[in-house]
Order: C-alpha cells, then sequence, then structure tokens
C-alpha cells in the first residue's frame, strides 16, 4: 500500500488515505506517526485487507515519502 493522499497533519501526527498497489482498494484516514522509519519500512509492507498483499510481495517500486520535519526536530 502507499500513501495516497495525507489529509491533516499536526506535528509529527498525521491522517492519510492508503491504495494498494494490486487492486486499488482504498483505506480512508488512519492516524500515523510521521517519521523516516515509518515511511521506509511500514508502509511498504502493510497489507492490503482486501487482496492480502503488499508492496513486498507484489515486488512495486516504492519510493518513501520525506518526513515534514527533520529526524529529532521538536515541534
Amino acid at each position: 500500500m502507499f500513501i495516497r493522499e495525507i489529509k491533516h497533519q499536526h506535528r509529527h501526527d498525521f491522517y492519510a488515505d492508503f491504495e494498494c498497489e494490486n487492486c486499488g482498494y482504498i483505506e480512508k484516514d488512519h492516524p500515523r506517526y510521521d517519521d523516516a522509519y515509518y515511511h521506509n519500512h511500514v508502509v511498504p509492507e502493510m497489507v492490503c485487507p482486501e487482496c492480502g498483499k503488499s508492496a513486498i510481495d507484489l515486488g512495486a517500486d516504492y519510493r518513501p515519502l520525506t518526513t515534514k520535519y527533520l529526524e529529532g526536530m521538536q515541534v
């Protein structure tokens, strides 16, 4: 799954819509935490509740987003 759109962000917490690369299923408004680990490791391993596949399973060319704030920055 990949981040389709970030709906709202306050400091390091954000709400986003995610879309499956395989079946197109859209997961709406889930709260997440904006850090490099999340974007580099968690998002590509997210499994679609509809088809059960992740970006890694599909061999998709996942390019992680960058964080809004620098790592370690107090906001």
